[in-house]
């Protein structure tokens, strides 16, 4: 059990949307305990905020899209991958355009701004949802198992009838891999789509510098690929951002089949539909414990008392 965390100071970031293909300049920046992540778009007058929070889920076909009434922010997976990672638990993320800088197409630049700021531990606990039995959702060749774990792990598999892929697999265990080994990963797409989704104004701002491109024999990217599994790794990094919108850190294994940002909202919704299925817990009970023992950390307290209100909300 830990306590949560933001970023030491504000940082900003600027790049190109992805999809849109509009020029982006997003500052990250500190946020109190339990105010957990939000955007703020600054190009439009309202300033309404956008929890990160699977339930404002609005769109899942080509990224995750996030929304809150009219205002949405879309391509959120790779920054809330990064977060995930580094376990930050509150942060505010301004950002003047629809769309999150897509950078190198993986999470990388997200977690290297970060780690250059540093990150500070704050006097509140993490609350944690822990998997309490086997959940398992199918969808077509798509499936997802979430199981009853002490930690946190994803094992992801992908099968796809090209030279360049074929089968994959990998698995992230929190505490016993390096974040950087997925962190890197970058985001990948067929020519012959790409060229679809341009005919419909989308993928704009898609190159070769910010995304793996295949045709039907081989890796277009002249550099090639940093991993010989690099497809599966950044697998793992969608579902990491995905599963980081749940609100809580998570303690479960989730097992992963061709899973894409879809599925991932569909597990977080059979997960949390039944209060049976998962046990919401903190650091609260063994802070009181060390509190009673003669620890008097201004503030904590509070903080306890705040992340049991959350517990019990749930």
């Amino acid at each position: 059990m830990g306590l949560q965390r933001t970023i030491s100071k504000s940082i900003t970031l600027k790049g190109i949307g992805v999809h849109f293909g509009k020029p982006v300049t997003m500052t990250l920046h500190p946020a109190a305990p339990n105010e957990g992540i939000y955007f703020v778009r600054t190009d439009l007058e309202s300033g309404i905020p956008i929890a990160a929070h699977y339930s404002n889920i609005v769109d899942t076909r080509l990224a995750t899209t996030l929304g809150n009434n009219s205002v949405q922010i879309s391509t959120v997976e790779h920054l809330m991958a990064a977060l995930f990672g580094l376990q930050i638990d509150n942060l505010r993320v301004e950002v003047d355009s629809p769309e999150i800088p897509i950078l190198d197409g993986s999470a990388k630049g997200f977690l290297d701004a970060i780690e250059s700021v540093g990150i500070e531990q704050q006097v509140a606990p993490k609350v944690y949802l822990k998997i309490l039995k086997k959940i398992e959702l199918k969808a077509g060749e798509k499936w997802a198992i979430a199981l009853p774990s002490e930690d946190f792990k994803i094992t992801s598999t992908i099968e796809w009838d090209h030279p360049a892929i074929g089968y994959q697999e990998f698995t992230y265990q929190e505490g016993f891999t390096s974040f950087k080994e997925v962190a890197s990963a970058r985001t990948f797409g067929f020519l012959k789509d790409v060229e679809a989704l341009r005919s419909k104004g989308l993928c704009r701002g898609g190159t070769l510098e910010n995304a793996i491109v295949l045709d039907n024999a081989k890796v277009l990217n002249p550099e090639g690929l940093r991993y010989p599994n690099e497809f599966v790794r950044h697998k793992v990094l969608d579902a990491m951002g995905d599963f980081k919108l749940s609100g809580f850190s998570l303690l479960g294994h989730f097992r992963l089949h061709r899973s894409g940002h879809d599925l991932h909202q569909m597990l977080l919704n059979q997960i949390l539909k039944d209060k049976s299925q998962y046990e919401i817990i903190s650091a609260a009970t063994e802070s009181k414990s060390t509190l009673q023992h003669g620890s008097h950390l201004k503030g904590l307290g509070e903080a306890i008392s705040r992340a049991s209100q959350i517990a019990a909300s749930f």
